[in-house]
């Protein structure tokens, strides 16, 4: 009777972990596919303020994904001599202390309005891509991510990185 009970409460703990994982899975899917695509996404943000955008966070595979299917623009939020010493290849720059002042990507970058773009920084301590990402955002960027893991992160998983430029 007890291995029983044990092969029942196994086997429910098994299908609530299956429901539990169809469940994430199917709703991750519903809201990256448009994403994965290009194409822009309506974005829900209950703790924005009334009025004010923030871009979507949007992880290390799905910038894998568009970086290599060149789906996507990503811009480096760090200053010149972060991005000097190392940066996502093909990514251009755009610092927070720029994009403050004037919110213009480098003459050689011409960036449609309806791109899709992804800014990073130095990882999850750094919050200058978002706050950079908003800026786009009000300039009218409607498909913006931010990739939270940021530069580190893509550099600790072996992914391209260059150097120089600006």
């Amino acid at each position: 009777m007890l291995k029983r009970d044990r092969f029942i409460t196994v086997a429910e703990i098994c299908l609530i972990i299956i429901i539990s994982a169809s469940a994430g899975v199917a709703w991750n899917w519903s809201l990256l596919t448009g994403a994965w695509r290009g194409e822009a996404t309506q974005q829900a943000q209950p703790s924005a303020p009334t009025g004010e955008e923030l871009p979507m966070p949007i992880g290390l595979m799905q910038v894998k994904e568009m970086h290599d299917s060149k789906q996507a623009v990503l811009v480096d939020a760090r200053n010149a001599a972060s991005f000097a010493e190392g940066h996502i290849t093909g990514a251009i720059i755009l610092p927070l202390d720029q994009a403050r002042k004037n919110l213009s990507f480098p003459s050689s970058a011409k960036v449609p309005k309806d791109a899709t773009i992804i800014v990073y920084c130095n990882g999850f301590s750094c919050h200058d891509s978002m706050e950079v990402g908003k800026l786009l955002m009000q300039a009218g960027y409607a498909s913006v991510y931010v990739y939270e893991g940021g530069f580190p992160e893509w550099r600790d998983a072996g992914y391209p990185v260059a150097t120089g430029g600006t």
